[in-house]
């Protein structure tokens, strides 16, 4: 990760952290990059989702953009999916999200895939941000060779149509609950679910720039489970602020996680011989009862860090065709190069209905095992990470837990502060081991 760029793209509160010269700046630069230096007019799209500050860094991004000699395509308000799909279909240089995805509104941030539709590599962003810190220096574009907008919520649209040629089944009959999140989603999963028949019942699509994620949406589920039971629906999905994630409630209210869905699909690939290489990718987060799953199902697995980049670069190098997180980004390889919540809601259903089987019944095989996790603040992460003492701590609690449970010893990747988590039959198990560990590392002098 770079100074400004992370896992996930230009993250921080608008106008503090990420303000909108470095937009106009990151416009100037990708302009340059993929025009002037490359010898052509260069193209880009843009999508963003329904945060106030959204419409001052389209507006920055374009002015950067046009002043280096591209054209900017802005496609409005969309799901970052969307932008990943237009970008590779209709032959842009590159794609722009403007989101903070999950979180509060007065965050933003801005995401950039390459030409194929996946996060920009590495050595761009850090090329960007040479430029944003003055390191390197960019011309600016003079008489016709000066850049302009174009509308493009023609590219939103096809985007829509691509979904719904998603599956070969009629959602008729089936009552569907749909939580917008106040977000991206709002524009299109109504209109995808109406089309292939179902009821569709939506809530929190009445967006007014500060309410995105806020009480909604796949990281306040407790809503949508309300909504499902009460209104007595055959299931419920819930997306987050750009709607690259997605969260299911079964018709009993329960919640469907990122784990249960990639056990629901990564059994039903396996039983119709599409689950190349026969393995599931996760991350080290999925829990321990996805695994007994997965054993018992006769699927194997691969674990990555926590990332979406890192399961798809995972799946990529390996020829893999799903993974994702516990969180609900779910990538389909197939289909899509990122995480697409809308896209992830019609797989299940499609599980659903080709199995003529609620959504409860198919998710029932994963049981969560008790997780208790506890930060502990550290003065060097790699000192306390690599004391023999600590390793030998954490192999004796690994060997006591034999297949019974798990334990995970990890560094933060944005704080001081090493992750002890347990995975066991019940909560005390779970404490009496975190403890232990962390006991080992007070007693080697390595809190702060």
């Amino acid at each position: 990760m770079g100074k400004y760029f992370g896992t996930d793209g230009f993250r921080g509160e608008a106008n503090k952290s990420l303000n909108y010269e470095h937009a106009i700046k990151i416009g100037r630069f990708l302009g340059w990059y993929y025009g002037a230096r490359l010898n052509k007019k260069a193209k880009v799209v843009i999508g963003k989702d329904t945060r106030r500050s959204s419409y001052m860094f389209e507006y920055a991004l374009c002015t950067g953009l046009m002043a280096s000699g591209a054209d900017a395509y802005i496609m409005h308000v969309t799901t970052t999916p969307s932008v990943s799909y237009i970008a590779r279909v209709d032959d842009f240089d590159c794609g722009i999200m403007i989101s903070a995805s999950h979180n509060p509104f007065y965050d933003n941030g801005i995401k950039i895939v390459n030409n194929n539709g996946e996060k920009m590599d590495e050595e761009t962003l850090l090329e960007i941000e040479k430029y944003i810190d003055g390191e390197i220096d960019v011309p600016v574009a003079v008489r016709e060779e000066i850049g302009r907008t174009v509308d493009y919520v023609a590219g939103r649209n096809r985007y829509i149509g691509y979904l719904i040629s998603m599956t070969k089944f009629s959602f008729k009959d089936k009552r569907i609950g749909l939580d917008a999140a106040n977000g991206a989603a709002w524009m299109i999963a109504k209109g995808v679910f109406d089309a292939l028949g179902a009821k569709t019942y939506v809530i929190n699509d009445n967006p007014d720039g500060f309410n995105i994620n806020t009480n909604c949406g796949s990281t306040h589920i407790e809503h949508l489970q309300k909504f499902v039971v009460d209104k007595g629906l055959d299931a419920g999905f819930a997306y987050d602020g750009d709607a690259d994630r997605c969260l299911c409630v079964d018709e009993k209210g329960n919640v469907v996680t990122g784990d249960h869905i990639l056990y629901v699909y990564g059994l039903y690939m396996k039983e119709r011989g599409k689950l190349l290489n026969n393995k599931v990718v996760t991350t080290v987060m999925s829990n321990f009862g996805l695994y007994k799953a997965l054993d018992k199902a006769g699927i194997e697995y691969e674990q990555t860090k926590v990332g979406d980049k890192y399961v798809y670069e995972n799946m990529v190098q390996n020829g893999h065709r799903i993974g994702g997180e516990q969180s609900g980004h779910i990538i389909f390889t197939k289909y899509a190069n990122t995480g697409d919540g809308i896209l992830t809601s019609l797989k299940m259903m499609e599980v659903m209905l080709a199995k003529e089987k609620p959504l409860s019944e198919l998710a029932a095989p994963v049981v969560f095992y008790p997780q208790v996790l506890k930060n502990v603040r550290v003065k060097s992460k790699p000192d306390a990470q690599n004391d023999p003492e600590v390793q030998a701590a954490v192999r004796k609690v690994a060997e006591e837990l034999g297949d019974t449970g798990r334990i995970l010893v990890r560094e933060s990747g944005t704080e001081p502060v090493i992750r002890v988590m347990v995975e066991a039959g019940s909560n005390e198990i779970c404490e009496k081991y975190v403890d232990d560990v962390i006991a080992v590392i007070g007693a080697r002098g390595h809190l702060a």
